[in-house]
């Protein structure tokens, strides 16, 4: 072979070998990963690893290959440096511009969380682990850390009470604490000095209007009978009478509401308002702001007694013995109801 058909040759196994190279290049770092969906999303955890995160792009088909992936991730150092969060991908991307994405958290994405009205912290907590994937254990560990209310004197054990529900917009395992900052600074903007002033007229200590808030969020469905409800417990403690408010039973009992039976009426409870005069220690729930609008300001009447009235209304009762009238024809209308 003359030495030119050697060079000849020389240069195309380079130029074969340089374009071998160049479609491995490709393939790793800048082809398309293509999905006829319109977007996919992946979650990225809390001490996932980089493997890990790699396989779960292949499984959610938003990348056709793991193998060079992770090439692609070692070798432009993400392996170590990825950003926690729920990320939302379009088709066409490259494993590059992926990479760039979970190094820099470009592409994360929010929850709406919606936490309703008389919910307790600790289904508080299982809400945001199933929707944010916070640790709900550590959740609760800062409940009893009053100096994040920031208002004083609130003579408050615990948070329960003070995390506003509403709507809100959280990124994926978000930090516990963080969140907890942010449902009290809610609540903050919301009780505003007005509110404050109308609690120190009424002689009510922040923790104690809390209270009354979460009894009435606990009993009410409507709104026009929040301020009625909370005018029969206010009536009620200013005639010395117990406040015999199933909820606060409730909350006593069990984590999440139940029926009652007469054995948990007589439970040793401070909760337990058919045995114990007064308030209870503290609020039952996280009340919403009507229920605490309606606990500052109840309405005026003379009522002391109310009773379902198998519709999500009440009955109210000036006198025990209207009152037992009532109850009378709410068990017969709950008997009627369940075929007995």
């Amino acid at each position: 072979m003359s030495g030119k058909k050697l060079n000849n040759t020389v240069l195309k196994i380079a130029a074969l070998f340089f374009l071998i190279f160049f479609l491995i290049l490709y393939m790793v770092f800048w082809k398309g990963n293509h999905f006829a969906e319109q977007a996919k999303f992946i979650t990225i955890s809390k001490g996932q690893s980089f493997s890990s995160v790699a396989d779960s792009l292949q499984a959610r088909g938003i990348i056709s290959s793991s193998s060079t992936f992770k090439i692609a991730g070692r070798f432009l150092g993400v392996t170590q440096k990825m950003r926690i969060g729920k990320y939302s991908f379009v088709s066409g991307l490259s494993n590059t511009e992926i990479l760039n994405d979970i190094k820099g958290g470009v592409s994360t994405i929010y929850s709406k969380v919606t936490i309703v009205e008389g919910t307790r912290v600790k289904q508080i907590a299982k809400v945001l682990h199933r929707e944010v994937g916070i640790d709900s254990a550590r959740f609760i560990s800062y409940m009893n850390d009053t100096s994040l209310i920031g208002i004083y004197p609130n003579k408050s054990k615990s948070l329960e009470g003070y995390l506003l529900p509403d709507t809100y917009d959280f990124f994926w395992q978000d930090d516990e604490k963080e969140i907890i900052k942010r449902l009290i600074t809610e609540f903050r903007e919301f009780y505003v000095d007005s509110l404050q002033q109308r609690a120190k007229a009424m002689k009510m200590s922040l923790n104690e209007v809390l209270t009354m808030a979460s009894i009435v969020e606990g009993e009410a469905m409507y709104d026009d009978e929040r301020p009625i409800i909370a005018g029969v417990y206010y009536n009620r403690l200013k005639k010395r009478m117990r406040l015999q408010a199933d909820p606060t039973v409730q909350y006593a009992v069990s984590d999440v509401p139940k029926r009652l039976s007469r054995n948990d009426l007589k439970i040793d409870s401070p909760y337990n308002t058919y045995e114990h005069y007064g308030l209870p220690p503290g609020p039952i729930n996280n009340p919403g702001r009507k229920s605490i609008l309606a606990a500052l300001y109840p309405a005026k009447h003379q009522f002391l007694y109310f009773v379902s009235n198998y519709n999500g209304r009440h009955r109210f009762s000036r006198t025990y013995e209207e009152h037992q009238r009532h109850v009378r024809e709410y068990r017969k209308a709950r008997a009627l109801a369940s075929g007995r």
